[in-house]
């Protein structure tokens, strides 16, 4: 069992320049209705530009992960937006792939695109946690789980996430398991962990920030 680490940001030594965003907007969205999730907007915008805004100033570049609607994303992102290698929508971890095949910085920092209230040092937590636990991988702890898909991630990687796909093998956390890992306590930043993945959950978001805009 991983110990949880909380270290301090390190801002000095944290390698912008060698992190690509990636905000991971591949799957169905059934709970949805099948609408795709990063377009839906929120408080007047995508999701997706939501996510990108809260990245742009933790990394060098943003990507996009999107196996449908790439040229509205496109648009809207203003960034490269890459699909799954397979077409098959396999999960969180062929986004990941694809991403590092496409990029050419050490590390890719990972979010979902319903998540629209990132922290601002998110990678920097990540990183720190990275750096001492001597980790491939790096994963925020909410303080109850792991939030497998806000993450940072070696890009030496890439062979072993798609030999894994290859297997039959689907599970980020399996995949996680086999791996060397490190939790970054992010539980002081809970806003980030909401996910809208229902339409009710998007109302209830936006009167929140309708609220917050009154006060």
């Amino acid at each position: 069992m991983l110990a949880m680490i909380d270290p301090e940001p390190i801002s000095s030594l944290y390698p912008r320049q060698d992190i690509t965003g990636v905000v991971l907007a591949g799957g169905r969205a059934r709970r949805m209705g099948g609408d795709d999730k990063g377009l839906l907007r929120v408080n007047g915008e995508a999701m997706v530009v939501h996510a990108l805004r809260g990245l742009a100033s933790q990394v060098s570049s943003l990507l996009i992960n999107a196996n449908r609607n790439q040229d509205r994303y496109a648009e809207l992102g203003g960034c490269e937006v890459v699909a799954d290698a397979d077409g098959e929508f396999a999960g969180p971890l062929a986004g990941m792939a694809s991403a590092m095949q496409r990029t050419t910085t050490r590390y890719i920092l990972t979010v979902p695109c319903d998540s629209p209230l990132l922290a601002p040092n998110l990678g920097e937590r990540l990183f720190a946690a990275l750096v001492a636990e001597d980790a491939e991988i790096s994963v925020a702890h909410d303080g109850t789980r792991m939030q497998p898909v806000f993450a940072l991630l070696d890009c030496a990687l890439r062979q072993s996430i798609v030999d894994y796909l290859a297997s039959g093998g689907r599970k980020i956390d399996a995949w996680y398991a086999e791996r060397r890992l490190a939790l970054a306590d992010l539980s002081d930043h809970p806003d980030m962990f909401l996910n809208i993945n229902t339409p009710l959950d998007r109302d209830l978001l936006e009167k929140r920030l309708a609220g917050q805009k009154q006060c």
